[in-house]
């Protein structure tokens, strides 16, 4: 890892947080040998539930019931795929004890990461003292996590995978998202894209698409994309094809729809498999860039389902009020 990555990594103090180095680093080295193979870290080679497969889905806490986010789900994912489990449901070795079972002896566990803030005592005093703010330190923590199939004697009724949706052309859960993120969302012409400078996304009309539910999974790529305007999440959207910048985005923006098909039960695929090169050159040239994207593709993930979850509130207290009236 070039010194540049360390020297980047170092805290106000000057001291290089080791544990925190190695994580970055072992992270992306993960991503980046996937990547080089091929295969997509954000895309679920789903098998059927015929054959006993997960489901599609953001990898959950059996125990909480609350989604991984961020780097965790590429983590999770990926270890899904490699290890054939059938579900994308895990519990700490503490939990599954509290869920009134046992992970297996001899199973392995995988590592996912916990970043946070804190601020040392000797720095809060500086502050008080120079009457300034204190500076928080960032940390990643890391914890082992295993898949409920590693597990014997768990209780019923953890939370599991959801029901697979019934194969059809038109999916409602993406329409009602779609239409709940009140986005000027135009449909027409031969490409798909987002206009920062006007605000406003277009993708071509669903039968343009040789797979019809590709214009669902573009319709998210693009809308995670719209996430990122000023007036909402504020990426920095001003880099030029070809550039550093515009291959961050479009990672964040491929990431960010996965999620979002996983969210809602749709497969997740790649769209921009050609831009594999940038991506390597950007995460090869920063360990801590894929951090950055998936953290930037959840918040946008979690953004849009928000507002779908504001619409469908609305809706019901304008039904009730009508009700009533």
């Amino acid at each position: 890892m070039p010194e540049t990555s360390k020297r980047r990594a170092r805290g106000e103090s000057g001291r290089a947080p080791v544990e925190r180095v190695s994580l970055y680093d072992e992270v992306t080295t993960r991503i980046v040998a996937e990547l080089e193979a091929g295969r997509y870290p954000w895309v679920q080679p789903w098998s059927s539930k015929a054959a006993g497969g997960a489901s599609p889905s953001l990898p959950r806490n059996a125990l909480t019931g609350r989604n991984y986010s961020g780097v965790n789900v590429l983590i999770l994912w990926g270890e899904v795929i490699a290890r054939d489990y059938p579900s994308q449901s895990w519990l700490t070795f503490r939990q599954a004890l509290e869920a009134g079972g046992n992970v297996r002896k001899g199973e392995k566990g995988v590592t996912v990461v916990y970043a946070d803030r804190f601020t040392p005592e000797a720095e809060k005093a500086r502050a008080r003292e120079a009457g300034d703010d204190a500076k928080a330190i960032p940390f990643l923590k890391r914890f082992t996590v295993f898949n409920v199939a590693q597990c014997d004697g768990l209780r019923a009724g953890l939370t599991g995978d959801p029901a697979p949706l019934p194969e059809r052309e038109m999916v409602p859960v993406a329409e009602e998202l779609i239409l709940g993120s009140g986005a000027d969302f135009r449909i027409g012409g031969p490409r798909a894209y987002y206009v920062p400078s006007e605000d406003f996304v277009s993708v071509p009309p669903q039968p343009a698409f040789f797979e019809q539910i590709n214009y669902y999974r573009t319709a998210l790529h693009e809308l995670t994309h719209w996430t990122g305007h000023g007036s909402r999440l504020a990426r920095d959207l001003t880099g030029p094809f070809g550039t550093g910048k515009y291959a961050r985005e479009e990672l964040c923006a491929e990431m960010g729809s996965a999620f979002l098909c996983a969210a809602l039960g749709i497969e997740p695929t790649v769209r921009h498999a050609d831009y594999l090169a940038s991506w390597l050159d950007v995460l090869r040239e920063d360990n801590r860039a894929i951090f950055r994207a998936a953290s930037a593709a959840s918040k946008a993930a979690d953004y849009l389902l928000s507002l779908r979850d504001k619409s469908r509130a609305d809706a019901v207290t304008i039904e009730a009020e009508r009700i009533a009236a």
